[in-house]
């Protein structure tokens, strides 16, 4: 009876007890046969025993032999000598080169001197800005480049001899920095994007000679060559493995086309023929026969063609672009569509369900503000007025670029309202009543507009009415834009902008020097002899060059009452070299190597000048009223804005700045106050044709300092500096809360 109460008391547990003696067992068995396979060894110390017969050296040190992916990594410990002098490391200025990456594509166009300044150009205008490096190669040129056109000219007008040096040219000066390779003909209509989107799904690791696979006459039919009317493409490694064998192929093969000479030497050489079809992916080409209406144009063949041939002439080419163009508009809108039903589908099935989508769809939802203090304003204007200026005037003239924004807005509502509700009404525009617009930095420009329509019925009928509208012009592609010298010019916080320069170049070993520029009132130069108002500056500087001596920190001393920004660059750039990178800063200043760094990548020699927006931090009487200072990022946003009405700081070429001032001077001629109303914002602006990038920079940091404002400058110039100290006070929150407190201790 015991027994059976034992049983039935331990049945439930049975199962588990069974499952733990099997799962014990099967562990026991598998480690015996682990041990029981491997074969270890007791080595005593000495030697290493010889390697087995037939294995490789590698695996005797324990390398991997070929084969064998599978190693250890060795870690080899930095070692530094410290009886050799310590020298800077030389860092490449883009981690793409330190990684060894290669660009993508490279496009060589072959054309001739009697069609280049009509079917290259035709190229050059349609298809060369969507390609990342494009050039002309000819055998002879003529006297006047097109321009924006990079041309080689090889001197000789033979096809093969142009082949065979075009080349030899990209191997020796292309090769090791792209991936692919494409030649094509001047005659030649390439779809940029498909050819560029064709190179992104092949492996870079084939030899690859791709194009329309042509068979040689009376030649090998196995064996196949690129026709070069439709265009080819190589990889690297073939080029690579190509060139050695140029020269024996120009002097062994005998050929009237260029690309079947190029074919025949590829196949010769390397065993490679060409191929209109690799790794599931297709070279689709469209031979162009004459007096083709491609308005009409609707074949299958046609409209998936990388490349069209023959283009007889530039009017031809224009229209080809323009089809293709339409053609791929017309997908890209399919595409949108699709996305967009998608969403829609994907949305009904989330908690939010059909609230939760947004307009226009696939667009950011509009921001939310946390607070009132977050609110976007919108700004009302009409086709006349905008009641909403940059100088803060209550109502100027719409004019220039807000101009043709606006007119845009309003043709383009008419268009979508025409396209929603034809045929059955025909819209037409008769006045915009109200505009509003509104930039949001989650999504874009967002417009609403109260427009007075006429409406036509098909029977003709017309009727007047009001409707209002919104608009969406979204944020596209955000495009990325590459400095260090320094200018200063006030005495306050001078000892604080010494040590942060040389705590963050100097004591790195950066590239970077610093100049200061002393402006003595004309009251102050007089008594310089007795009373040196920057003799505290002079005694800074000559303490730092005792404790770095190998760096000098010159200055320029400048005597006047209006200190124009222009004038005194002017004269710092006659004292500095052409090539001269220049950091434009105050005393206020924080210099830092972030900052650095990215105005270098920022500013671009005779392309484009920077204008970083700094962040100011407010009155901190204001903002803590007595409490430590907030250290947490988050806080120290709070602690201050970025002051969009100061240009003060800036990174440029000397180079820039002197080409630009030279067309300055031819305007003004001999009016040098009008120097006095500029800054060098508006010298790059108005003279210089370059880009000029403004953003906000949050590594470039000011202290709180109330600027005095000389009501000497121009108007333009003094209120900006008042705006500047206003705004730079305290956030309305802070000021609302300091009129709190003042009310509150008057009243008590």
């Amino acid at each position: 009876m015991r027994l059976g109460a034992v049983l039935s008391a331990l049945r439930p547990a049975l199962p588990l007890l069974l499952g733990l003696s099997l799962g014990c067992s099967l562990s026991l068995l598998r480690a015996s046969w682990s041990h029981g396979a491997a074969e270890e060894r007791c080595l005593a110390p000495g030697p290493p025993a010889p390697p087995a017969r037939g294995a490789p050296p590698e695996a005797a040190e324990g390398r991997p032999g070929p084969g064998h992916e599978d190693f250890r990594p060795r870690i080899v410990p930095y070692y530094r000598d410290p009886n050799k002098p310590y020298k800077k490391v030389l860092r490449t200025r883009y981690i793409q080169t330190e990684l060894g990456f290669h660009e993508r594509l490279f496009v060589a166009v072959l054309t001739s001197k009697a069609t280049l300044n009509t079917l290259a150009v035709a190229v050059n205008k349609t298809v060369a800005h969507h390609f990342p490096r494009l050039l002309y190669f000819t055998g002879l040129r003529s006297a006047k480049v097109p321009h924006g056109m990079v041309l080689v000219a090889h001197g000789d007008e033979r096809p093969i001899w142009l082949m065979y040096e075009t080349m030899n040219y990209i191997h020796q000066h292309f090769g090791s920095d792209y991936d692919w390779f494409y030649i094509m003909q001047d005659d030649t209509y390439a779809q940029a994007e498909q050819v560029k989107a064709l190179v992104t799904h092949l492996s870079i690791n084939q030899d690859v000679y791709l194009g329309r696979a042509e068979e040689f006459i009376g030649g090998d039919e196995q064996a196949r060559y690129c026709h070069g009317g439709f265009g080819y493409l190589l990889s690297r490694s073939l080029l690579l493995k190509l060139h050695p064998h140029l020269d024996s192929c120009r002097n062994e093969i005998l050929s009237v086309r260029p690309d079947e000479w190029l074919g025949r030497c590829i196949i010769d050489f390397l065993g490679i023929t060409c191929v209109s079809q690799l790794q599931g992916q297709h070279y689709h080409t469209y031979e162009l026969a004459k007096n083709t209406e491609l308005e009409k144009e609707e074949e299958e063949d046609f409209q998936a063609a990388l490349a069209v041939h023959p283009v007889s002439d530039m009017t031809l080419m224009y229209r080809l672009h323009k089809q293709f163009s339409r053609i791929q508009l017309d997908r890209v809108y399919q595409e949108i569509q699709d996305l967009q039903m998608q969403i829609r589908n994907l949305t009904a099935l989330t908690p939010a369900g059909e609230a939760g989508v947004t307009w226009p769809v696939g667009i950011n939802a509009p921001f939310l503000p946390k607070s009132r203090f977050e609110v976007i304003s919108w700004d009302y204007f009409t086709e006349q007025h905008l009641f909403s200026c940059p100088d803060g005037s209550p109502k100027c003239e719409l004019s220039g670029a807000s101009k043709a924004d606006v007119s845009e807005i309003i043709e383009s509502a008419v268009e979508q309202l025409n396209r929603l509700y034809q045929p059955l009404l025909r819209f037409s525009k008769r006045q915009l009543l109200n505009g509003y617009r509104r930039f949001d930095p989650t999504r874009g420009m967002e417009y609403t507009l109260d427009l007075l329509l006429e409406a036509a019925t098909q029977k003709g009928h017309s009727h007047v009415l009001a409707k209002r509208v919104s608009l969406v012009r979204p944020l596209s592609k955000v495009e990325i834009i590459p400095m260090p010298y320094v200018t200063v010019q006030d005495l306050d916080f001078v000892a604080n902008f010494l040590d942060m320069f040389a705590m963050n170049t100097l004591d790195t070993h950066d590239n970077a020097l610093l100049t200061l520029l002393f402006i003595y009132h004309p009251y102050d130069a007089q008594r310089v002899g007795q009373v040196d108002v920057f003799a505290g500056v002079k005694a800074m500087v000559g303490e730092l060059e005792k404790r770095y001596a190998e760096v000098k920190i010159p200055w320029i001393s400048v005597k006047t009452e209006v200190p124009s920004q222009v004038k005194l660059m002017d004269i710092v750039s006659k004292k500095h070299p052409v090539d001269t990178l220049f950091f434009l800063a105050s005393v206020w200043t924080e210099i830092n190597m972030e900052f650095l760094n990215r105005c270098r990548m920022n500013t671009i020699s005779n392309w484009q000048v920077f204008f970083p927006v700094h962040f100011q931090e407010f009155n901190p009487a204001l903002v803590y009223r007595g409490e430590q200072t907030a250290s947490s990022s988050t806080d120290f946003l709070r602690d201050g804005h970025f002051d969009r009405h100061s240009f003060a700081e800036a990174c440029f070429y000397n180079s820039d700045y002197m080409t630009a001032r030279t067309k300055l001077a031819a305007d003004i001629l001999d009016r040098d106050e009008v120097l006095e109303n500029m800054e060098v914002f508006d010298v790059f602006l108005h003279y210089s044709g370059l880009h000029v990038f403004r953003a906000v920079e949050p590594g470039l940091v000011q202290k709180y300092t109330l600027r005095s404002c000389n009501p000497r400058l121009s108007e333009e110039l003094y209120h900006r500096c008042v705006l500047s100290n206003l705004e730079g006070l305290a956030s309305r929150s802070h000021l609302a809360m300091a009129l709190f407190e003042q009310e509150q201790a008057n009243s008590t």
